[in-house]
């Protein structure tokens, strides 16, 4: 690589147990660390996460419950990544926005010092979108070959997504061309999800909540033991379908769970 380093780089990813960075588990971990000689040396673990995995996740890093069955716990290996890490910068794709965040969490967890702050990062997700911008401007450029004269006028800003949206339907022919479609495209979400953004989300047929301190508590445990918890969210920043999924279930209306998918015979 064409890095001038002055001490160890360890480029690494985690897999998980899900996208919450405070109380998602670490399954899987790679780390590649460069040396300023030119060596390298790569670092593979097998975490169990002490949870069940769910089949979300399953489904996009392939790795089950009776992969890590007798795999160790991260807080068993905590001070041995401590030391192998303890030297080095960090790079990474999107470590800032995860993986960095998550990593903390588990060395929390154990009990073992994780300082970041002393450490500098290289992560490629940052230089790709300082690099290529994802502005409006950029994206008249690149699917019309046109400059955005009037940007940053409501008209002209409207006027150039509309020639935006047409390069793009020309250039992708594989785009829905229908409204449901394009939406499903455009919003993509988890299919345990049960409001739009994602606040609450089912979980081995149970409700659970799916961010903050009390991420991973099921809804009626919630209801019966934290209702105060529920009043804030009821008057904090959420949206409508999240407010209504916590009214119901302060009068005691839970979501009966989705029916299990058939069976198909091969």
């Amino acid at each position: 690589m064409k890095l001038k380093l002055e001490k160890p780089l360890a480029v690494f990813d985690v897999e998980s147990t899900g996208i919450n960075k405070r109380t998602d588990r670490i399954i899987e971990l790679a780390i590649i660390k460069l040396f300023p000689d030119g060596r390298r040396e790569t670092h593979e673990y097998l975490f169990n996460p002490e949870r069940p995995i769910p089949a979300e996740a399953i489904a996009i890093h392939g790795i089950t419950d009776e992969d890590v069955k007798d795999a160790p716990k991260f807080a068993e290996k905590a001070r041995e990544l401590a030391a192998l890490l303890a030297d080095c910068d960090l790079g990474g794709y999107n470590i800032l926005g995860y993986d960095i965040p998550i990593m903390q969490e588990e060395f929390a967890r154990a009990n073992v010092p994780f300082n970041v702050e002393t450490r500098r990062v290289f992560d490629a997700q940052r230089v790709f979108h300082k690099k290529v911008p994802r502005d409006l401007t950029a994206a008249l450029k690149f699917y019309c070959d046109t400059a955005h004269i009037n940007a940053h006028g409501a008209l002209g800003d409207a006027e150039a997504t509309l020639s935006v949206m047409e390069g793009q339907l020309d250039k992708y022919p594989d785009l829905p061309r229908d409204l449901d479609g394009l939406d499903a495209f455009c919003n993509t979400r988890d299919i345990t999800w049960l409001d739009r953004t994602g606040k609450f989300k089912w979980l081995d047929g149970e409700v659970v909540l799916n961010f903050g301190r009390f991420g991973g508590r099921k809804l009626k445990t919630l209801a019966a033991e934290e209702p105060n918890f529920l009043r804030w969210m009821l008057k904090a920043d959420f949206p409508q379908d999240t407010r209504e999924l916590v009214e119901r279930a302060l009068r005691g209306q839970f979501p009966v769970p989705p029916p299990a998918p058939a069976a198909t015979e091969e």
